[in-house]
């Protein structure tokens, strides 16, 4: 008599069905992942004291404010715009110490004992500075609001030229020239969305 064969332990039907399922669960979206804890809470506001525009500031500050948001939040001085908050744009620039810097990309704890001057230091509705008189001469503007990162930027600049800092467009070994090409470089830092780059270059340079 004919021995009867013993069936497998898993028909063609089980595992077709069993990869199907596999498949299909690979499709499913992935669990959400656990809720993240609580932020960390905010550091103690503790007292900072600032210089700017020659007037003493004693602000209350988280030591994780920028000194922007110190300058335009706490200490009511507008006038130093936030562009792109990343150091890219230059808007935000003030001087320190006669020194140009991004006000976005600095602490302003970093900043005690420094003399910061921001646009409302730079001359008066009364009597403007050269710098400002020569934007408005040569339309160095259009929406305005990247003016006043660019009125310092350019006194920032005109400054490193007199003092005779070289740029990367400088000639080795000769003497800074004020041209096109070097205020341009030197300016390079402040972005002017409306395209006035070439009124900007002209007011520089007749201050230069």
């Amino acid at each position: 008599m004919q021995e009867e064969s013993t069936p497998p332990s898993a028909s063609r039907r089980g595992f077709m069905q069993a990869a199907l399922a596999t498949l299909g669960a690979a499709q499913l979206p992935a669990a959400p992942a656990a809720a993240a804890g609580p932020d960390a809470p905010a550091a103690p506001a503790q007292p900072v004291r600032l210089m700017v525009n020659g007037k003493a500031y004693t602000l209350s500050l988280e030591p994780r404010v920028t000194l922007l948001d110190a300058l335009r939040e706490v200490a009511s001085l507008p006038g130093t715009k936030k562009g792109c908050d990343r150091g890219q744009c230059g808007a935000c620039t003030v001087l320190v110490d006669g020194r140009r810097i991004n006000a976005c990309l600095t602490l302003a704890v970093m900043q005690e004992g420094a003399s910061i001057t921001t646009i409302e230091g730079i001359g008066s509705a009364e009597q403007l500075a050269p710098i400002q008189l020569a934007f408005i001469e040569h339309d160095a503007f259009q929406c305005g609001y990247c003016t006043p990162g660019q009125i310092c930027s350019a006194i920032g600049a005109l400054s490193e030229m007199r003092a005779g800092m070289p740029s990367a467009v400088t000639a080795p070994g000769k003497a800074i020239v004020v041209s096109d090409e070097e205020i341009r470089e030197r300016m390079s830092g402040n972005i002017c969305r409306c395209g006035a780059y070439p009124n900007i270059v002209a007011a520089v340079r007749s201050v230069a």
